[in-house]
């Protein structure tokens, strides 16, 4: 079992979406995405295996929330540097977004 102090320990903040790429070197179908979180954090890159529900042009300016202190990550030639959450379900990979719109770099708490 996890903690909450093992929870605590995630740096979970909201992101705009400011470019995609589809991502051709990708073992499964996935977009490359520049997520800004605002000021303090800036843009950081991440894969995301979400093409099953969103197409490119309906991502930017979309809110998510990611995990932007876990080490980055090499996806092929690419440098994953924070996890955009979402859920795993029958429709495909869906996005975890905040309900309403609020400030980038807001943190989950």
């Amino acid at each position: 079992m996890a903690t909450f102090e093992d929870f605590m320990k995630l740096d979970i903040r909201v992101g705009e979406i400011v470019k995609v790429e589809f991502f051709d070197k990708a073992k499964k179908p996935a977009y490359k995405l520049w997520v800004d979180f605002g000021d303090e954090i800036g843009i950081k890159k991440s894969s995301a295996q979400i093409t099953e529900c969103y197409e490119k042009e309906d991502l930017i300016g979309r809110q998510v929330l990611g995990v932007v202190n876990f080490p980055p990550k090499q996806i092929a030639d690419f440098i994953s540097e924070v996890l955009i959450l979402g859920t795993y379900s029958k429709q495909g990979v869906v996005l975890i977004q905040p309900e309403q719109p609020v400030e980038k770099g807001d943190k989950l708490g």
